[in-house]
Parts: structure tokens; sequence; C-alpha cells
């Protein structure tokens, strides 16, 4: 249990929290201004300190090498006793476990730098092994460089020792590297510290400057974690240092532990500038979903189109001329780098909405590669009679005819130069000419279908709604009544998600399909539930996912605000936030 350690705000395993000290302090954060250090066991015995609420103290410790085989670790762990004020317990990846704790060091952090495998290895373990809402710290690795690296990997907490020692020794950090202060010839930062001639610029101002940088990118990172922005942040951070890039490749290789901790949308725009986009868990997560959740439901060809830099897509003018032309006689799936595939259905679904990218007029390999993967995925389980790839050549063709060869399928070709000219357009028509269009109404009831597919799970848009409901108002705020007339959910425009009602949250709730459930104790929540009052959650739960709670004495819809494991192992902070409560 920690009382001293709560995380307001989540940006995949990076988390803005609260270190409650005397004095508050916002994490991620530098510690070394209130940590004090009990000291190791190995030298002498040490009796457990007073300690206060104005400092973080690191109880006495038998700190272990990295790889100390496990019986070994095990033999010296020992235990940490439970005491009254903020406290730290130092574990390494064999020896972590909870003990009741606000934080953990993990010892030996000098030498996980420069060493991306071992480092990612050591915070995953340690990470799996003590309760998520404690925070995890790690000294003597901390630079302006590589701090929104650490960040990023789960560290809440770091300390200017490594930043201070680098200055001492004569070498200059910034964001971008580090360069030998005698190579100076100006001071290219307007620090306190470095406010002098660079001919009077000490080590010791040196030491200064570093200690400024990281501080300065440390506000820098908490702010990108607010908005829900750091991985964009990072994946040109890490670029600086060879095992920076190392360490952000490895950690997107294990999707597992940043999908968890991932939210299903964000407020702001997704950019993908480079192909490490690519691996990001929002647009794995959607291509994952459109080819195991998503079911096609409208019975017309496929019409394969481009993307366009206008979103969603439908509001641009290229897919309005798309639209006159098909006159609801094909399914419209959008082929762009990096989400994949879109389906009409999802286009404002995040992330098909929410992202820009760096347009060349010329597809990488890997974003080919990429998007002929989940093009053939997609075809495989949607089994369409009909193939018509309303594409240009460049990028474009090249997928359709890779998914061609290996599923041994046909795509009917239809644009001439570029798919809005009279003539593209005019073989669009008539490729259509003599198939059944469907009604409006028909795209709209697949629309809200599909949504629940992709946010609630596989079938869950017929077992949830059943065959009766009806669809009111307009796209993209679509309204999903029973046959009685009871509002069942409402579309929310800007993410693209469903809203459930209460009575929608029934229906799911007694369907079949997956239910992203979070069990309370004996209370009626208000505006929130906390995570103390959380008995169980599904482990399947997502930051941002629509949750159904319910206990002995309520019963309600709401929004997640962490991982389902979280709310389960939480002792502070919001679980769910409460959209529609009753009391059974």
């Amino acid at each position: 249990m920690t009382d001293y350690f709560e995380v307001h705000e989540r940006d995949a395993a990076a988390r803005r929290g609260e270190l409650r000290l005397a004095d508050a302090v916002s994490t991620p954060a530098l510690v070394d201004e209130f940590v004090v250090d009990s000291g190791s066991r190995w030298h002498e015995a040490r009796e457990v300190p007073d300690g206060d609420d104005a400092r973080l103290t690191i109880l006495p410790h038998r700190a272990l090498p990295p790889g100390t085989e496990q019986p070994v670790a095990e033999a010296f762990s020992g235990e940490y006793p439970d005491v009254e004020y903020p406290s730290a317990a130092v574990v390494s990846p064999e020896t972590a476990a909870d003990h009741g704790t606000d934080a953990y060091v993990l010892a030996g952090g000098p030498g996980y730098a420069g060493h991306a495998e071992a480092f990612v290895e050591a915070v995953l373990s340690v990470r799996g092994a003590i309760p998520d809402d404690t925070a995890l710290y790690l000294s003597g690795v901390a630079t302006p460089a590589n701090a929104a690296v650490l960040v990023y990997s789960g560290v809440d907490l770091l300390d200017e020792k490594r930043a201070r020692a680098r200055g001492l020794e004569g070498f200059y950090l910034s964001t971008d590297g580090e360069a030998f202060l005698e190579d100076l010839d100006e001071l290219p930062c307007p620090c306190e510290a470095c406010r002098k001639p660079v001919s009077e610029f000490s080590r010791a101002d040196c030491a200064d400057h570093n200690a400024n940088a990281l501080r300065a990118e440390l506000a820098r990172v908490r702010h990108r974690i607010s908005e829900g922005r750091l991985r964009d942040y990072v994946e040109g951070q890490a670029r600086h240092e060879a095992w920076l890039t190392a360490t952000f490749r490895r950690l997107d290789q294990q999707y597992g532990y940043l999908e968890a901790r991932t939210p299903v949308f964000r407020r702001n725009e997704l950019l993908a500038a480079t192909d490490d986009a690519l691996r990001r868990v929002e647009i794995q997560r959607f291509a994952d979903r459109v080819t195991s959740r998503y079911r096609r439901r409208l019975d017309a060809p496929l019409v394969l189109v481009p993307c366009s830099a206008r979103k969603p897509y439908s509001d641009s003018q290229s897919h309005q001329q798309f639209s006159e032309a098909i006159k609801y006689r094909g399914h419209v799936v959008s082929m762009t780098s990096p989400i994949g595939v879109v389906p009409n259905e999802l286009e404002t679904t995040y992330p098909a909405q929410h992202y820009d990218s760096v347009v060349t007029g010329n597809w990488t390999e890997t974003e080919i590669e990429f998007v002929a993967a989940v093009l053939e995925r997609y075809l495989e389980r949607a089994d369409y009679d009909r193939h018509i790839a309303h594409v240009p050549g460049e990028g474009y063709r090249e997928i359709c005819e890779r998914v061609a060869d290996s599923l041994d399928i046909d795509f009917e070709y239809t644009v001439e130069d570029h798919p809005t000219t009279d003539a593209s357009l005019d073989n669009l028509a008539a490729a259509l000419e003599g198939e059944d269009s469907y009604y409006k109404s028909e795209r709209e009831a697949a629309t809200v279908r599909a949504i629940a597919d992709f946010q609630f799970g596989d079938g869950a848009g017929d077992e949830v709604f059943g065959p009766e409901v009806e669809t009111e108002s307009y796209y993209p705020k679509l309204r999903v009544v029973d046959g009685e007339g009871e509002l069942l959910a409402t579309q929310v425009a800007q993410y693209g998600t469903l809203s459930l009602t209460l009575a929608g949250a029934r229906a799911w709730l007694d369907s079949d399909a997956p239910t992203k459930r979070v069990e309370i104790d004996a209370f009626v929540p208000s505006g929130s539930v906390l995570a103390p009052g959380v008995v169980d959650a599904d482990d399947s739960i997502r930051p941002g996912d629509e949750v159904v709670f319910e206990g002995p004495k309520a019963f309600g819809i709401g929004r997640a605000a962490s991982h389902g494991a979280a709310m389960v192992e939480g002792t502070r902070g919001v679980a769910v936030d409460v959209r529609h409560c009753e009391e059974p």
C-alpha cells in the first residue's frame, strides 16, 4: 500500500503523479533535494531511521548486482519494516516484490546506462513485481538526452548524480548529447549557470548547467505526458544516442507492457513522422481490431480508395467525389500509412481521424510491407465477392498487387492518372454499374455496430444492440435506440466511440459480448470510483475504456482512468470516471 504517491495521468508506461511529501512534488521528478539513504546493510547493521514526511527515506537495504542467481537473491533479500513516513525499498529484478513502500529503487542503476536489453528487462521485471501505484526510482543514469526515454519506459524518479558528475569531468550536456567544455567557443544555453563568458566557465559551473538542463527536460517531459504526446517527442529524442534508440525499439517489442497502459484515445493529434510510428501501440491496436473484431455488414463490393489529408475522410473533397460516383453501391475502405486500412464505418474512430503523417509522394518499404499485411488480414476476414481498387499508382498499386498474389484474388483498377480526374471517376461509376445500392439507414446501422465491435469486442455490435435497434440523429453523432425507443448509446464524434446509457450498459452486461466490468465495494460513487473502492476489474480494461461498474449498492457506466490491473492494485487515485449511476 502506498500512502505518499499517487498517479494522476498516464501516457503509456509514463505517468504524471505526485509524491506527497510535506511539500508535494510533481513527478517524474529529480529527488536529490529530498531523498535520504539509510545505508547498506552489507557493511554494518543499520537501524530503521525515524524519518519524516518532508523526505523520501530509502530504508536500510542489501542491494545485489544485476544477474545475481535467484537462490542467492532470495537468501539475502530480507524484509522491509512497515513505517509511517514516505519510504523506498531497494530491489533488483531478482528480488523485486511488494514491500509496502511508496517507491522502489532499482539497484545498480549506473550499470544499465548504455545497455538497452538489460535495462528494458530490468524495468519490466521490477514493474511487474511491484504495485502499479508506486514510484520507480532509477539513480545515477539521467541526463538531459536520456530522461525522456527513461520516463517513457516507466521510471518516475531520477536524480542529478550522473549529469553533475559529467559536468565535473568537463562534459557539457544538452538534450542532443554532450560536448567537451574545452571545445565550446560559446555557451548555447540561457540558464543561470551559463550567464558568464565561456572563458570564466568552470567545471563546477558546467555541473550546475547540466543539472539545470536536466530539470528543464523533465519539465518538458511532464508537459508532454499531460498532453498525451510523449511518444512523438521520444521518437526524435531517442535518436541522439545509439543505446536510447535500441531501448526505444526494444520497448516497442514489449507490446503487452505498453498496450495495457496506453489510452484507447487521446485528445491530441498523433504525429507519424518516422517508420517507428508504425510500431506505436495506437497503430498496432487499430490494425489488430480492424482485422480481428470488425465485421462487414454491408453486402457490397469492396472499393479501396486512398486516404485524404482532411479528417474524417468523408469530409474531404476527394472522398465526396468518390461517394458521388459510388452512390451506396460499394463498401468504401481507405488505405493509408500509418493506419493500414480504415473501413468507412470506422473513419472517426481513434486514431483514424486523429493522425498526421509526412507526405513525400514515395512510400517506404516498411510502409508498404505494413499496409499490405493489414490489408491481407482484413480481406481474409471480410470475404468480398469483388475487389475494386480506385487508387493511384505510387505505393497503393504495389500493395494491392502483393495482396492479390498472396490471396489469389483479382483487383479491378479504375484510376487513370489520378483518382479524382473525370476519367477515373467515370471508370469507378462504370465498375459499379448493375450493383444493388443500400440505404443510408443501413450504413448508419452498420456504423454503430462496427464501432461496438471495435470498442467492446468481436461480435459486440450484434450482441449488445440485438436485431431491433435503430439509429437517430445525424452522422457522426448517431443515437442508438431499441425497439421501444429507449436510448442505448450515443456516438461520440470526437473519438468515434460509443457512450452507453444505463440501459445500454445493462444490455452489454446481459449479452454474450466481452464485458469490461469493474466490481466495486458497498457504496454509491459520486463523480468517480476511487481505487480503494475497487474489488476486482477485468484485465482487458485500458485507460479510456467504457466500463460497467457494479456493487451491492450501485450500478453504473463510466470511463476507465487506468488499466484493469492498476485498478485492483491501486490504493490511491481515480479508477473510473462515473457518467451514469443508479442504486438497485
